[in-house]
């Protein structure tokens, strides 16, 4: 029996939106986070207590919004963020995964971490300083993770006693800055979130602004990645053989669809090892169904009999990855010990994990003006460059600009298993930054 799932239409995905803060040292991330928690009436009356408690004892007479996210016992008592800190929270228009990343220079790594799913990143400039060098490195890391959607929130407006000509010139150069990037949208809101204006109530000190408050923008901001419409893409991770009474020659492979939709009387093809089949069956939640999408977890059946095991991909014959043992990709470098050429590493990509070696390190990247640094011999924590490796085995690898899902791999040490490097494969955004500008007033964003 074929039962009927919901369409991917009636799931819309707009009803979540991930997103990121990022931003300089003292910039006012965590205290936007808190205020967006507080004014939204997200936060439980135990934790705001707790937060008066601390603010009082410190001698602050309001709350200290920012504990509300920062959380290390270390982050409390230096007034910083060091990890990146999720917080989950709900309107009645959208619901909200949210991650306050780091400030510093040398937590560029979980600011990686933070906004490699995000749909959209909020970038904080502190009204008094304006756009400095960490400014920069997050918008840079922003366009590289292809994140669609960039708010350029203005912070401490209080401060320069809510001077529109300032607001404009910050948001003139970040502009320009993030074009040069490829960034495809950017909204500039001018915000304090201290004092709470423009975060989720419009400022009554601002009149010379007429856009949304940044919980406005949050909420109604179309969040235009559509898995479905992507490159279909099912990563095995288990094979099921019951071998019951029941089940004698049941053969099914198991896993989450990563991009794309599935269909009964589909061809499909095993990669790397070439081979054919035809989907005969998709079995989800115990029933049987007619097509499945990402991201759903399945269990499809084929036709064939074939050599398949974790980590094959099931991709549309028509329409299938490339195979490959030398990947060229850009890397953000997140361990502490050095990636040097002739590392031997492991690459783990989606549930595929294959020996390789680390052949060439291209260039660095140097964010503050873009520029290329050839040859650097190693990449240390924080830095982001080209790499060249060659894998063990044949890997099948979409361009990271095509899928976020498909295009993007660890380097792992094969000794330890400590994380070494976050890879993307393909171009980085430099090199189609000016493609990308060209294409600027396309409302559709990158393909995901």
């Amino acid at each position: 029996m074929t039962t009927s799932i919901q369409s991917p239409d009636q799931l819309s995905a707009t009803t979540l939106l991930r997103f990121a803060t990022a931003g300089s040292v003292d910039d006012g991330k965590s205290t936007l986070v808190g205020r967006l928690l507080h004014d939204s009436k997200s936060v439980l009356t135990d934790q705001l207590e707790a937060v008066e408690q601390v603010s009082l004892s410190r001698g602050q007479d309001a709350p200290d919004l920012a504990l509300l996210t920062d959380g290390l016992r270390a982050e409390r008592e230096q007034g910083i963020t060091i990890d990146v800190a999720y917080r989950y929270f709900a309107t009645p228009r959208r619901r909200f995964i949210l991650a306050d990343t780091p400030g510093h220079v040398q937590y560029t790594r979980n600011m990686v971490t933070g906004a490699s799913t995000a749909e959209l990143a909020v970038v904080l400039v502190d009204a008094r300083n304006g756009v400095v060098e960490q400014t920069r490195r997050h918008a840079a890391v922003a366009a590289l993770l292809r994140v669609p959607h960039v708010v350029l929130a203005v912070n401490k407006m209080d401060l320069v006693d809510y001077a529109e000509p300032v607001f404009a010139a910050i948001a003139e150069e970040f502009t320009a800055y993030a074009a040069s990037l490829g960034i495809p949208e950017i909204t500039a809101i001018p915000i304090s979130a201290l004092a709470g204006d423009n975060v989720v109530e419009p400022s009554a000190h601002m009149d010379w602004y007429g856009g949304p408050t940044v919980l406005e923008h949050l909420e109604t901001v179309p969040v235009s990645h559509d898995l479905t419409a992507c490159h279909a893409r099912f990563p095995v991770q288990y094979v099921i053989r019951p071998q019951t009474a029941e089940h004698p020659d049941y053969r099914g492979y198991a896993g989450q669809i990563a991009a794309g939709v599935f269909r009964v009387g589909e061809s499909v093809v095993v990669l790397p090892s070439g081979r054919t089949s035809t989907v005969t069956g998709i079995d989800a939640l115990g029933e049987s169904v007619d097509i499945a999408w990402a991201p759903q977890s399945v269990t499809i059946r084929l036709a064939d009999d074939i050599d398949i095991s974790r980590g094959d991909l099931l991709a549309p014959a028509d329409d299938a990855p490339a195979v490959t043992q030398d990947v060229e990709a850009t890397v953000c470098h997140v361990a502490d010990q050095p990636l040097t050429v002739g590392r031997r590493v492991l690459l783990k990509h989606t549930t595929r994990t294959v020996k390789a070696i680390v052949k060439d390190i291209p260039s660095r990247l140097t964010l503050d003006d873009l520029s290329q640094h050839p040859a650097p011999g190693q990449l240390v924590a924080n830095d982001i460059g080209r790499v060249v490796v060659r894998t063990a085995e044949p890997l099948a690898l979409d361009a990271y600009a095509d899928s976020r899902r498909t295009g993007s791999f660890l380097l792992i040490d094969p000794a330890d298993g400590t994380t070494l490097s976050a890879g993307m494969a393909g171009t980085s955004f430099a090199e189609v930054a000016e493609a990308a500008t060209e294409a600027a007033d396309d409302d559709s964003g990158w393909d995901f």
